[in-house]
């Protein structure tokens, strides 16, 4: 992650999907698929508002479970509005991450599908773009928070498979 100050923090993740890229896409388009897999490891989504459409809003509450150890039992509130969708390629949306009913952490999102060969190429690309000193939690464990939550995307596509 690039860290040259705190407003200018990037992360670009890439995940290889054994599932056509329309597939791939359903899962993070669908508002019931992305609250099976949203969130690191350890949590659910009690809420999830997920309407993947142009100016559609996001509003999505993690929930820390029992092997989140000194967490459990925490709420962890986003919301967001997708900027661009283009099917099957590109989304686009900002989010905030929420502590304490405060907007803390602004980021802006950048998720491209690639075709290669029947499986797809993911690549998120997620730039911070506004922060306050509250962030410093959702801050230090965004890296980790993303790539365990694509994880978790590409096990739920390999034993998931849908239409």
């Amino acid at each position: 992650m690039k860290n040259n100050d705190r407003s200018s923090k990037e992360l670009t993740l890439t995940r290889m999907f054994d599932a056509p890229r329309e597939l791939v896409w359903k899962y993070w388009t669908d508002q019931e698929l992305v609250a099976q897999w949203w969130g690191p490891l350890g949590v659910t989504n009690p809420t999830c508002e997920w309407d993947a459409q142009r100016d559609g809003n996001i509003h999505i509450v993690m929930l820390a479970g029992e092997e989140m150890g000194p967490y459990a039992g925490q709420e962890w509130p986003m919301t967001g509005n997708f900027e661009d969708v283009q099917e099957p390629e590109k989304l686009v949306y900002s989010s905030n991450a929420i502590v304490n009913d405060k907007e803390v952490l602004t980021t802006k999102n950048t998720i491209t599908f690639e075709e290669q060969d029947g499986k797809t190429k993911m690549t998120a690309h997620i730039l911070v773009t506004k922060t306050t000193p509250e962030a410093e939690g959702p801050l230090a464990g965004m890296e980790q928070g993303w790539n365990q939550q694509l994880d978790k995307l590409v096990e739920f596509i390999k034993t998931n498979k849908i239409s």
